[in-house]
């Protein structure tokens, strides 16, 4: 009996196979993937396969109308429902859930090859910083680069954390990708970056500036005015405090309740050194997400990103406020510490993906992630969790959701964006694709 690429794969899900009793393969590439945008007219993928969390479909059509996925099903069916589309021949490509990128610092693209290899915080010391040299549109040159390395390694959807946004936001916007412009502001008068060992030892009693906290909520008020809803709904606005140590109890709140007022995400860096843990206990009596949560800052609208230095109370924290984690898998083993990930997805912490700065490869991000978890569960039988799929649910739903873009992006569904990309599976690396 024979049965539609849609109504029974021949694939198997390696998560419902474990749970039975075995192992299988599935790759995701490192190369060969582009972003699919939208065109005048609809546009059918024929006989591809289609890649989704739960399962794979194979040699069935997707069509595009606009900028949103019309239907899916065997080729035959939607090419005569379409039959004026522009056709892109699918055969030997797989088409997945474009990639969600949760945290990146496009404007540091910069500091490649400065800002590796020497800890965190960075002890290279340089006299001068890359950054300060930039002149004029050097600085939206820089987001371009970063913005080509996503759609390249298969991001639809970024998180741009940063200061000061609105001065390369055109750049950003022009890229074609649907971008989360998370404007970070602070308002320590006696922290200006992340808490350093040698910050720490001279560190002083917190003192914070009314007057830059009212400018920073000013900075994402104006960006919010100016770009929010941009370039046919791609383009959105999250208030977002740059880090603990640097934020007083009000700009928590203020943060927060920017983001009530107009529904939306916000975001923190957190834990990220034992120098900033010990910062915040010296001089708060309390780690950091309990400082979050005694400024009532955790909580589900909230992704903070890195947790690599929490403990048992911290996760129940995060997770009893059901804040979510965004998780830089690559640049956490370039520090080389990585987050207690097992620990937190079993507390009931939603998990999403980010590279951080110096790349933007999501890819190669889900692979570091898979790999390390892999590491840290240290299972009776190692190396069977999590799976691939679990690695591209993280980085497309799990990604959607901590946006608070879950149905709108995130999955090949119809109805949704087509946020998506095709990735040559005839490339040398990927042959033989038995999964």
């Amino acid at each position: 009996m024979h049965s539609s690429p849609l109504q029974g794969s021949p694939h198997i899900n390696r998560r419902q196979l474990l749970a039975a009793a075995g192992v299988a393969a599935f790759l995701l590439p490192r190369d060969g993937v582009a972003a699919q945008g939208a065109s005048g007219r609809p546009t059918v993928f024929a006989h591809t396969t289609v890649v989704t969390v739960d399962a794979v479909h194979d040699d069935v059509a997707l069509a595009v109308d606009g900028d949103t996925i019309a239907a899916i099903g065997p080729t035959d069916e939607i090419s005569a429902k379409y039959p004026r589309a522009a056709v892109y021949d699918g055969r030997g490509k797989a088409i997945l859930p474009g990639l969600i990128n949760c945290h990146a610092h496009l404007a540091a693209t910069l500091g490649r090859g400065f800002n590796e290899d020497f800890g965190f915080p960075n002890s290279a010391h340089l006299a001068v910083s890359p950054e300060s040299l930039l002149q004029g549109e050097e600085q939206a040159l820089m987001v371009t680069i970063g913005a080509l390395e996503c759609i390249r390694s298969g991001t639809t959807t970024v998180v741009e954390f940063a200061s000061n946004i609105g001065g390369y936001a055109s750049a950003l916007a022009q890229s074609g990708l649907r971008c989360v412009f998370a404007e970070s502001i602070a308002d320590s008068e006696t922290v200006r970056g992340p808490m350093s060992v040698e910050g720490l030892a001279g560190s002083v009693a917190p003192k914070f500036s009314a007057q830059r906290r009212n400018e920073g909520i000013q900075r994402i008020t104006d960006l919010y005015s100016s770009w929010h809803g941009a370039k046919q709904g791609r383009i959105i606005v999250f208030p977002t405090a740059s880090l603990a140590e640097t934020s007083s109890p009000e700009l928590l709140q203020a943060v927060r309740a920017f983001a009530e007022k107009h529904d939306l995400g916000y975001s923190i860096h957190l834990s990220q050194s034992r120098a900033e843990v010990d910062y915040m206990v010296r001089h708060h009596g309390v780690r950091p997400p309990a400082f979050l949560a005694r400024s009532e800052f955790l909580g589900p609208r909230l992704f903070a990103a890195h947790c690599r230095y929490v403990d048992e109370g911290d996760i129940a924290l995060l997770s009893r406020s059901r804040s979510i984690i965004s998780h830089q898998a690559a640049m956490a083993g370039n520090r080389g510490v990585i987050p207690p990930i097992p620990a937190l997805r079993s507390a009931g912490c939603p998990i999403a993906y980010g590279t951080d700065n110096n790349t933007n490869d999501m890819l190669e991000a889900m692979r570091v992630a898979l790999l390390t978890e892999r590491v840290r569960r240290d299972d009776p039988l190692p190396g069977l969790l999590p799976q691939p799929e679990d690695a591209l649910e993280d980085a497309t739903r799990g990604g959607a959701n901590a946006l608070r873009l879950g149905q709108v992006v995130g999955a090949l569904e119809v109805g949704r964006k087509a946020d998506l990309i095709v990735i040559d599976t005839q490339r040398v690396h990927l042959v033989a694709c038995n999964n």
